[in-house]
């Protein structure tokens, strides 16, 4: 268990992410509950895919993420002729030293910012790879370290848009999350007409955060104690996605190793310094959903892999206190946002 050091991090965690969430919602009215997954995804040392139609403010939050946190920024426009090397970086022959000289591409910021993805061709996406995955990028044999922390945070149009390029499969496996905003209601949209009238909220957001608190926070989470038996079902849920009928591709080894930081990170942005299975279960539609490939035959009759994640918590026993195991009662949808955290129901034994 956390020590009392620990504790008292654990304390400065919710406090800080507290004032970037008051931030973040100052720019995106009436998606509470999208900023949570956001800053779940930052804590956990993820990256997270923003899926939507244009105009509903994908650009818009990752930005408010951005100028919240004190890090270094930059946005990169994925366009049809963008180049790996616009993105990594090239090496230069310098005349006057006779020798290379590497010039750092885009992905060298501490938030990186990929609009529209999935319009640059499969080449470019994947020189992003290596970045997400090890933090570093390598050229011409020698490879340079990212800056901590580092988070990768994409947009994309549904793939039925002119235009697009479907993201490779090892290219979706690294995005921790994945999230669609979704339209505004209508009081809300009423709202954000009187505030996004006349000038952007960006304009007058100044950074809450630290790199260096983010940082901090960052291994308070990583200090969340997670017991065997929620481990365990963390597991079983992957598990399933692997032998379930309508699914021709499950959820791959780093998808288990996703779930349990994004759960570890949600306990501690609600205050405990221990991870329970309504962790887990909040989190598996937007960490698991995006990674699957339903079969023909589960297209055909219209069955998402948000719906077969939900069927699966569903069927998947859950861990009590007692060491026993329930069947859960409803399933966990995933919410009016598909992929967005449900609150954790008060269900303990």
């Amino acid at each position: 268990m956390t020590t009392y050091d620990d504790r008292a991090s654990l304390t400065d965690l919710t406090s800080t992410a507290e004032r970037v969430r008051r931030s973040m919602e100052g720019v995106i009215e009436g998606k509470p509950e999208v900023v949570r997954l956001t800053l779940t995804v930052l804590l956990a040392e993820g990256h997270l895919l923003i899926e939507d139609v244009p105009g509903v403010g994908k650009t818009m939050l990752a930005k408010a993420l951005a100028k919240s946190v004190d890090c270094s920024v930059r946005r990169i426009q994925f366009t049809p002729d963008l180049l790996p090397s616009d993105i990594t970086g090239v090496s230069i022959y310098d005349q006057q030293r006779r020798e290379f000289e590497f010039k750092p591409g885009a992905i060298f910021a501490q938030v990186v910012i990929g609009d529209e993805i999935n319009r640059a061709s499969p080449k470019t996406q994947s020189a992003l790879l290596e970045s997400m995955e090890e933090r570093q990028v390598t050229i011409d044999g020698h490879s340079y370290g990212l800056p901590d922390p580092f988070m990768v945070v994409a947009t994309q149009n549904p793939v039925e848009m002119e235009g697009t390029y479907p993201l490779p499969e090892a290219q979706r496996d690294r995005f921790m999350a994945r999230v669609s905003i979704g339209y505004p209601h209508p009081e809300a949209e009423l709202k954000m007409l009187d505030v996004h009238g006349g000038t952007s909220p960006l304009d007058d957001l100044q950074p809450v955060a630290h790199a260096h608190d983010i940082v901090k926070l960052i291994e308070a989470v990583r200090a969340v104690h997670v017991a065997e038996a929620v481990r365990r079902y963390a597991v079983q849920l992957v598990g399933a996605t692997r032998t379930h009928p309508d699914l021709r591709l499950g959820a791959s080894p780093r998808a288990t190793l996703h779930l349990l930081r994004a759960a570890k990170a949600s306990a501690a942005l609600s205050g405990r310094d221990y991870c329970l299975p309504d962790d887990v279960q909040a989190l598996a539609v937007a960490v698991l959903a995006h990674r699957l490939l339903p079969t023909a035959q589960a297209q055909l009759h219209r069955r998402g892999a948000e719906q077969i994640v939900g069927e699966i918590l569903a069927q998947t026993p859950v861990p009590t206190a007692g060491g026993a195991a329930r069947v859960p009662a409803p399933p966990y949808p995933a919410g009016p946002v598909h992929g967005a955290p449900q609150q954790p129901g008060a269900r303990r034994p």
